[in-house]
């Protein structure tokens, strides 16, 4: 399925958060097994109610995937979302734009 403009800018607005960003990255790091958020919050150091927002934010475009495991919910990089951001952006690599001068004259 392809990203449309309006899930590209709620997700890529998600990452323009510097601790939105360091939970991605460290989880991506930890790579599919993920962490619980426990392990996030002592990694980052960060207070449980700032993680618990971000965390749903990040969650809320599908960056990252959380599973309740007993008391433990597990947070996972979801690297298809990734993958489609990216595929979001490189779609209209290099197709060519021409200059704002050149596109009303005739040829």
């Amino acid at each position: 399925m392809s990203m449309d403009i309006d899930a590209a800018a709620r997700l890529f607005a998600e990452l323009g958060n510097r601790t939105r960003l360091d939970v991605l990255l460290l989880l991506i790091k930890a790579g599919p097994e993920g962490l619980s958020i426990g392990d996030i919050q002592a990694e980052l150091d960060i207070p449980l109610s700032t993680l618990s927002f971000h965390l749903r934010g990040l969650s809320g475009t599908g960056l990252i995937e959380q599973e309740k495991q007993g008391r433990s919910v597990i947070c996972r990089p979801n690297f298809t979302a990734m993958n489609e951001a990216m595929q979001f952006l490189k779609r209209e690599c290099c197709v060519g734009v021409a200059p704002k001068a050149r596109r009303g004259q005739a040829a």
